[in-house]
């Protein structure tokens, strides 16, 4: 893990000096979604992602149920530079396990993990696109550099600093996650997906990819569809999930999504209702000096001036 620390932090201090511009006029949730998208809030922002969720678990083969509700919470933080985010994932459960020979209530945290995000490449950097102003069509029309995704990595560490129902009495305290994230602005829908490496170097780690795709259908509403795979020696599965969110304001979002999975080793349907909320009172806006244009008398040292534009730098894609 520390290799991995290691390595993320070098890529923050070395890989860009200039700053891009991450933030964006509304919230840009990972909400309602399971993934992670490719950007971070923007240098001094906090966001909070909370949901809380219900959970019904039935496997046929082991003869055993599951019921239940649980919350999670996101806090994310843009700290040192534009492109880098850190934060904190936690999941919360409380449920009851009946089986043939048990019966019990579980509660613990789930899911414990701190870790951070850095966008390592945006097409949309330094570009600018060519506007027509004498042709709607062509300005709106299917661009093939919509292709070439951001990309961004993710490095974090699980802390099971309680051993519980939830977790393997193998695993060790602390154990490490990456995940490889991109992300494509397609018109007014955005395509994110993620490749996982969870637990690293334990008994059980766990390999799998989420694949999102968002769309706007007004300023207020989004809607998404989700596939989620999960694959180790203990358990394997997919997952489908959907669902939608409403921007109450530029800084809060609504979201409700359900999730349900196609096996019965175990069958799994999960629901929940979420909100979204950012702080950005701290955030200045990131600008770009640039030198006018001189034109043929500048050059030859006729005309001198000192006068200079500022132009701000591409904004991140449409909220995921």
């Amino acid at each position: 893990m520390n290799r991995i620390t290691f390595l993320l932090l070098s890529l923050t201090l070395l890989s860009f000096l200039d700053s891009n511009a991450q933030y964006t006029d509304v919230i840009n949730s990972n909400r309602p979604g399971k993934s992670m998208s490719a950007f971070s809030v923007g240098k001094t922002v906090i966001q909070a992602e909370l949901g809380v969720y219900g959970v019904n678990e039935k496997h046929e083969l082991l003869e055993y149920q599951a019921k239940g509700m649980g919350t999670d919470i996101n806090i994310r933080y843009g700290a040192i530079l534009e492109q880098l985010e850190f934060n904190l994932d936690l999941q919360y459960q409380n449920d009851h396990f009946e089986s043939y020979e048990d019966n019990y209530n579980r509660k613990a945290f789930k899911q414990s993990i701190i870790g951070a995000k850095y966008l390592i490449y945006d097409p949309n950097k330094n570009y600018e696109a060519k506007i027509d102003v004498l042709s709607w069509d062509k300005n709106h029309k299917f661009k093939f550099r919509s292709l070439i995704p951001a990309v961004g990595i993710y490095a974090g560490m699980n802390l099971n600093l309680t051993n519980n129902e939830f977790s393997f009495p193998s695993d060790p305290k602390i154990s490490p996650k990456a995940i490889l994230i991109t992300q494509n602005q397609l018109g007014r829908s955005v395509f994110v997906t993620n490749i996982i490496a969870d637990k690293i170097s334990t008994e059980f780690p766990s390999y799998g990819y989420i694949a999102t795709l968002t769309r706007g259908f007004s300023p207020e509403w989004i809607g998404f569809i989700e596939t989620q795979g999960y694959i180790s020696n203990y358990y394997a599965d997919n997952v489908l999930r959907g669902g939608a969110a409403y921007l109450i304001h530029e800084n809060i979002q609504l979201d409700a999504n359900i999730g349900v999975n196609f096996k019965n080793t175990p069958t799994l349907l999960v629901g929940g209702i979420g909100i979204s909320w950012r702080f950005d009172e701290n955030y200045n806006e990131i600008l770009l000096r640039v030198p006018e244009k001189k034109s043929k008398a500048d050059k030859k040292g006729k005309v001198k001036s000192k006068d200079k534009s500022k132009k701000r730098l591409d904004e991140v894609p449409a909220p995921k």
